[in-house]
């Protein structure tokens, strides 16, 4: 039976009207702010209390939250031929409430292999609620306004470190890691009724190509996958998110280990969450006058030289936060460098599929960058030389950029 919230064939998307387009973009800047918190956030500031107080392997864990970014990127592509069949109703509604289910899992955990199930299935609920998805709404039902809204939603976004960092911190604080999820899922909660509905305007269907029958998909007839300049932008942000996803993960056990207290990281990682919302704030006026790679390599050296400062710089304390806001900015702006990458190059037909390959890419980096940030650490001897590695990431991204330059062919 057809979805009553799409049309049964592929035409012309009908933007729609600024008042229910801003009604769209409030929900989704409450729901991201959310799920980034909770599902994402509140982990790197909860996970060596876990360690301690469970006898965990801090590794093995941040193997289990690796998993959970692997799921997530797996199922990218997967999520976006839906939407832009379906529309992002159903899938983040449901996402949410899979999300809620994981971390009562978290919560519940009487083992660690229990606890490294409930990473797998926020994965899942990561790959229908987080960015991507939200980007797919705004770009196909924004029209020539989707800047503006991509911006609010990566702007309130970039705040889930800033609020729910500290929160979880605080909430561990007054009790226990277990009772710190347990309030947490309370807001997430609150995003299945949210998406559900708040996202139920018409969505007309758009694929790369036209197709009589959703079986085989048309986005996998889509040359553009295939071509050189796209691979190439999908390995040069893959590297790119490594190194930004690493950063920000790995940055309290980096303070820890230069002897800082957890508390001082979480506010550090607060910091770079004001910084994403200046980064954002910052984008078009500056950056976005620019063209789709220039802004990109001056994201990615930008993003190598902060990253091998944090490694050098861990006192004084205000240095220290000035460079955490500094690489939030970075990390803010190449958020809108992603959701923007497909449809500045290749238009809007067929941008679920399109950015959900190129966010899978993004999202495997940011799935490997807590495990690889731990090995590395391990392995060469500190988080200190892990993150020399990370700004090798980005240098090594920039001439991969510099290398392809932006192509507007099978713009459709």
């Amino acid at each position: 039976m057809a979805d009553t919230a799409r049309a049964d064939v592929q035409g012309a998307v009908e933007p729609l009207p600024d008042r229910a387009l801003r009604r769209v973009t409030l929900v989704l800047c409450v729901s991201q702010i959310t799920t980034w918190g909770v599902l994402f956030y509140a982990f790197p500031v909860l996970a060596t209390r876990i360690a301690e107080e469970e006898g965990w392997s801090l590794t093995t864990m941040m193997a289990g939250f690796t998993a959970a970014q692997v799921t997530a990127a797996l199922l990218g592509l997967r999520v976006g031929r839906h939407l832009d069949r379906r529309g992002p109703r159903a899938a983040m509604a449901v996402g949410s409430a899979v999300g809620v289910a994981a971390i009562l899992g978290f919560a519940a955990a009487p083992t660690l292999w229990w606890f490294l199930a409930a990473w797998a299935l926020a994965g899942t609920a990561m790959s229908a609620t987080l960015y991507p998805p939200a980007f797919a709404a705004v770009t196909h039902w924004g029209g020539d306004r989707r800047l503006g809204a991509l911006t609010a939603i990566t702007l309130v976004g970039g705040l889930a470190s800033t609020v729910y960092a500290p929160l979880a911190a605080v909430l561990e604080q007054a009790g226990d890691w277990r009772t710190a999820y347990l309030v947490l899922a309370v807001p997430l909660a609150l995003t299945v009724p949210l998406h559900w509905y708040g996202l139920g305007h018409p969505w007309t269907r758009t694929t790369a190509e036209p197709a009589a029958t959703d079986d085989p998909p048309a986005s996998d007839r889509d040359p553009l996958l295939r071509t050189p300049t796209f691979l190439l932008l999908v390995l040069a942000m893959t590297m790119a998110g490594l190194a930004i996803y690493a950063g920000v993960v790995n940055l309290v056990p980096l303070l820890a280990e230069d002897g800082l207290s957890i508390q001082v990281g979480a506010v550090a990682l607060g910091i770079g969450g004001v910084g994403q919302v200046a980064g954002r704030l910052a984008y078009a006026p500056t950056l976005g006058r620019l063209g789709p790679d220039t802004r990109l390599v001056t994201v990615l050296a930008v993003t190598g030289a902060l990253t091998l400062a944090l490694a050098a710089v861990p006192r004084p304390l205000p240095l220290l936060f000035a460079i955490a806001f500094l690489a939030g900015t970075a990390r803010g702006a190449f958020t809108l460098i992603q959701a923007s990458a497909v449809s500045d190059r290749w238009g809007t037909s067929g941008y679920g599929a399109r950015s959900g390959v190129l966010s899978g890419g993004v999202g495997l980096a940011a799935a490997g960058a807590p495990w690889l940030g731990a090995v590395a650490a391990t392995t060469l001897g500190g988080y200190d030389a892990a993150f020399v590695v990370l700004a090798v990431s980005a240098f090594v991204a920039v001439g991969v950029v510099a290398g392809s330059p932006a192509r507007t062919s099978l713009r459709r």
